[in-house]
């Protein structure tokens, strides 16, 4: 008898690790698959069922979460929608997430491991942690500057801090309200429908996603690569550049809209943008170094993210020598973001160096405690500091005696660079107005914020359209905000008149 019961004690004590090593497959080798499962609610009711963490701007939550008391309990809402929705995109129950919403979802969520003291307990356990903070790079002053700037027109606005690459600004017209798109009711499909169908394309983030010919503000490169390679050794020497200019291998001939550009140096073709010394420069600089340069301030980058993607500026590899002088203006297939021109203006700032874009300061748990951070680090060094310096000197002029007098603000050194795209089948379509800028105030060691604006929809007649008054005025705004917050007496804008004391 005795050893019967020891047999069957046996037989119980191996199908109890049976029944637990199977636990532990189902639990944690196969959980993935089941959570995977779309028959499996419970994922989803457990991602609503607590709120979401914020987002935060300048010390202050620009989102938040409401209780329904429905089955997805938590609903996302936003302060200020259409003023942060390129930077924190949408959290909607139904179409999933974009923006910080999505790069930083896991600290959003509760999900990241992270913000556990015991990672592997909760992996087992399935505890979730409330949901933890991501701190954003943005100056509030400066990205509603940006925002009531472009004043319902379609463009964009990027603004960075040449000495580190924290973005200041981000911001994309006509935006949306990402509150719309939260829950689960017919109004949200409503929504979805609508914004999608708008041709204004009101959910495409202009400022990262969205490449336009860059004009004349590409000039800043064509300049570097200039003065790197040689081709150039004296500022204020004929280039010998004839107007209008043959473009080489065709019977096509390129013209200004400035006066006195043949023959013009370099400084004066930078300062009144005259498209035949820079057609020429590009073309005796060779594609290789112009290509070179190019891709050093940051153009065909398929990897930059910040930390969402961004789209990759181009400037083609494969170009004839008629290519070549088009493209070093501007035109032909070159085209950039505005975070890329903003990169470019502070690589010029910032002594030569490209520094990474980023938007996240920082994540903490729900209580404050650090979760990670992110430290300034460079991209590439685009050209030498001394060519870094003689732009500067350039983008001054521009603004201090040339087309970018509109950006000109008291107290304060402003380099700038002007640029109206032409684009369409035969250049048919309404210019897009660009204006590339950097400020340093006087009693300041180094430049405060590098900013790009460009606009789509200039409201002048086409003829009149320029950088200098329809965008060079919201680049403006954008510094001078930037300006406020860091000294905190304000700063009076410029009007070319007298200022009392």
């Amino acid at each position: 008898m005795t050893r019967y019961i020891r047999r069957a004690a046996a037989l119980c004590a191996l199908l109890l690790v049976a029944l637990l090593v199977n636990a532990a497959r189902v639990q944690i080798v196969q959980s993935s698959t089941y959570d995977d499962n779309p028959a499996n609610r419970r994922p989803t009711i457990a991602r609503y069922g607590q709120p979401r963490g914020d987002i935060v701007v300048g010390g202050q939550p620009v989102t938040g979460s409401k209780d329904t008391g429905e089955q997805l309990r938590f609903e996302r809402t936003y302060h200020d929608g259409p003023l942060y929705a390129p930077v924190t995109g949408f959290a909607s129950q139904v179409y999933g997430t974009t923006g910080l919403e999505n790069a930083a979802d896991g600290i959003l969520a509760g999900t990241d491991p992270m913000l556990s003291l015991l990672p592997l307990w909760n992996g087992v356990s399935r505890d979730r942690n409330p949901g933890g903070k991501v701190v954003t790079t943005l100056a509030a002053g400066a990205q509603r500057a940006a925002y009531e700037g472009l004043a319902g027109r379609r463009g964009a606005v990027a603004a960075i801090e040449p000495s580190s690459g924290r973005i200041l600004a981000l911001v994309s017209a006509p935006s949306y309200d990402p509150g719309e798109l939260s829950g689960t009711n017919s109004a949200v499909t409503s929504a979805w429908d609508r914004l999608n169908g708008d041709p204004a394309r009101p959910m495409l983030n202009r400022a990262i996603r969205q490449t336009y010919p860059p004009g004349s503000t590409f000039k800043v490169v064509t300049a570097a690569a200039a003065l790197d390679a040689g081709v150039i050794r004296d500022l204020d020497a004929p280039t010998r550049s004839p107007d209008p200019y043959p473009l080489p291998e065709t019977r096509i001939s390129l013209t200004n809209e400035a006066e006195d550009c043949e023959n013009a140096s370099l400084r004066y073709a930078f300062e009144w943008s005259c498209n035949t010394v820079f057609a020429k420069l590009g073309v005796d600089v060779g594609l290789k170094d112009m290509t070179g340069t190019a891709a050093h301030f940051g153009f065909n980058d398929k990897g930059l993210r910040i930390p969402f993607p961004v789209a990759p500026s181009n400037f083609d590899t494969k170009l004839d020598a008629p290519q070549l002088a088009l493209s070093s203006i501007g035109q032909f297939d070159t085209r950039a973001t505005p975070l890329q021109m903003a990169m470019i203006a502070a690589a010029v700032a910032g002594g030569g160096s490209v520094k990474s874009p980023y938007l996240v300061e920082r994540t903490t748990t729900s209580a404050g405690d650090t979760v990670s951070a992110t430290s300034p680090r460079t991209l590439h060094q685009a050209m030498n500091p001394s060519t870094a310096a003689r732009l500067r000197e350039m983008m001054t002029d521009v603004v201090r005696k040339g087309t970018g007098k509109n950006a000109a603000i008291r107290g304060a050194t402003v380099g700038g660079k002007t640029g109206t795209a032409q684009h369409g089948i035969g250049n048919s379509g309404t210019p897009y107005a660009w204006f590339i800028s950097w400020v340093q105030a006087d009693n300041a060691l180094e430049p405060a914020v590098a900013v790009a604006v460009v606009v789509e929809d200039a409201s002048a007649r086409r003829g009149d359209i320029s950088g200098g008054g329809d965008a060079a005025p919201i680049a403006k705004a954008v510094m001078e905000a930037v300006l406020r917050s860091r000294d905190g007496a304000g700063v009076r804008p410029w009007t070319g008149l007298p200022l009392g004391p």
